[in-house]
């Protein structure tokens, strides 16, 4: 069983490897110290869902980091990651994108997105349906957006130890993903991501496509909310 930090990252990377997909560190509690330690061993993508707690780990830790905010995003706090976030997961509105466009450009960068489908059957889960996903895609125009860019779509799975259900819902999102990518996104080339998978169910999202998992308490342990 892995013990440290760097033992776990290594152990989550061989399981990633036969799939190609990325780790994005759930660092979210977390005192910096364990992300430098995280970081130490060559763990460059990091998750966090509170803006506040983002900002001050971006201002305090190395340039390099690649920030990915992951939690429910309201669109007033867009502006203080904004000079931070190299990519936004859980983008559920057209009011939300329009947001971050507009923060990045007064930033002079790209943020990257991720439109955020539910697939749960948790009411306390966010995100769109397939058809509010068609309606922002057919009815506003993204394309006119300069300052993000559309990279895939992400959604959570009902916490549940039914994994046959969970691997329901995997497979609805990789077929969402593979409608839109026909529909909307064929000339896109980064339009390439499924961020889907977790801590307790990543295997099962890893053999539904998955290419993004958000992993964090097999690596730093469990969260200290004090």
């Amino acid at each position: 069983m892995p013990t440290t930090i760097c033992e776990s990252i290594a152990a989550i990377k061989k399981e990633l490897a036969p799939f190609q997909a990325k780790l994005v560190a759930v660092s979210k509690t977390h005192p910096q110290e364990r992300l430098l330690e995280a970081y130490a061993c060559g763990q460059l993508i990091f998750g966090e869902n509170r803006v506040q707690e983002l900002a001050s780990k971006a201002e305090a830790l190395p340039a390099d980091i690649e920030w990915h905010f992951i939690g429910h995003l309201q669109r007033n706090k867009v502006k203080y990651i904004a000079p931070f976030a190299h990519m936004i997961h859980a983008v559920d509105s057209w009011r939300l994108l329009e947001e971050i466009d507009k923060r990045a450009a007064a930033e002079n960068r790209t943020i990257k997105v991720l439109l955020q489908c539910k697939i749960a059957q948790e009411d306390s889960k966010y995100g769109l349906s397939a058809e509010d996903l068609d309606t922002l895609l057919t009815q506003h125009n993204w394309q006119a957006l300069q300052n993000i860019q559309i990279c895939g779509l992400m959604g959570m799975a009902t916490f549940t130890d039914d994994e046959a259900q969970v691997r329901r819902e995997f497979q609805q999102l990789k077929h969402l993903f593979t409608q839109t990518k026909e529909r909307f996104f064929a000339n896109e080339q980064g339009f390439t991501e499924i961020s889907m998978g977790m801590s307790g169910d990543y295997p099962v999202a890893l053999e539904e496509g998955s290419t993004m998992v958000r992993i964090g308490s097999k690596i730093f342990g469990h969260r200290d909310y004090a």
